[in-house]
């Protein structure tokens, strides 16, 4: 049997996504933490081009370089102490050298991948619409972390998001390309106007424009038929963590909360679902 022969075999295409989805959850890591970075650089950058001053001298930073290392002891992390998952666990969650404690959300990041990643090999099998649903899977994991730490959405992973979808649905992967075009466009709109309409009621920002080039991306991989599913499973989940952080953690209803995670998990679940959710709320009314 040849190796695309054994791909086409659904359980071991789920366990290849498996396995490959660990590998992606620990540079999903590097992005989460090292992007915001980026971006921040750039603007003090572009400040300072503004302002006609000198830029701020900083060692390069990229996502390949420098090599991890410890925050605290700045012990660069070898390749025996990068394998997903394993080496947290030998290390005991925390760093060979100075024993600092190391973050459970590295390895839950990397499980998170690789258990999503199987699911949707097992569930796509070797096609083209895997590839998609891996795609956009690692984009969702990777926007909602950093939406989570810094309550930003970059452009960077948006925007080229957004022109995936349609690319992939040029075949028809997910929907028809028509329906996609129409989604990116009231995905972006449907947001747009809840931002405007709570301004003028409020005179306060109710969430950022990133949240619209998510949306927009999301109705662009699953057309404008999901998006009706996608803002109410979003709104519910995001009303029902909201209320539980006031109430329980006595959180200040002045303090935002980041609608990104929110917003990637209702269409994680879109994806998967999404004809069934819909069928079965239609079936309801």
């Amino acid at each position: 049997m040849t190796g695309l022969e054994l791909l086409a075999q659904p359980a071991y295409f789920a366990a290849s996504c498996l396995l490959f989805g660990l590998a992606v959850g620990s540079f999903l890591n590097v992005v989460i933490h090292r992007l915001p970075q980026m971006m921040e650089r750039e603007w003090q950058a572009q400040c300072a081009e503004l302002a006609d001053a000198p830029s701020p001298v900083m060692e390069p930073l990229s996502l390949s370089r420098p090599r991890s290392f410890c925050p605290k002891c700045h012990h660069k992390i070898s390749a025996l102490e990068n394998i997903p998952v394993v080496s947290w666990l030998v290390l005991r969650g925390r760093c060979s050298s100075c024993k600092a404690p190391i973050s459970p959300r590295y390895p839950l990041v990397e499980i998170l991948t690789a258990m999503l990643s199987a699911y949707a090999g097992w569930r796509f099998g070797f096609t083209l619409a895997a590839a998609g649903a891996l795609l956009f899977i690692w984009a969702m994991i990777a926007l909602s972390f950093i939406d989570l730490d810094t309550q930003l959405l970059p452009d960077d992973i948006t925007l080229p998001l957004l022109w995936a979808g349609l690319l992939f649905n040029l075949g028809g992967a997910f929907t028809d390309l028509r329906s996609a075009v129409i989604g990116a466009i009231a995905g972006y709109l449907a947001l747009w106007c809840v931002y405007w309409g709570f301004k003028l009621a409020t005179g306060k920002e109710g969430m950022g424009y990133g949240d619209f080039k998510l949306l927009a991306a999301i109705g662009a991989w699953f057309g404008y038929q999901l998006l009706p599913l996608t803002i109410l499973l979003s709104s519910l989940v995001g009303a029902a963590v909201g209320i539980t952080l006031i109430v329980v953690a006595r959180r200040g209803r002045e303090v935002p909360i980041p609608f990104g995670p929110y917003l990637a998990a209702a269409g994680v679940l879109a994806m998967f679902w999404g004809q069934s959710l819909t069928h079965a709320y239609l079936r309801l009314l």
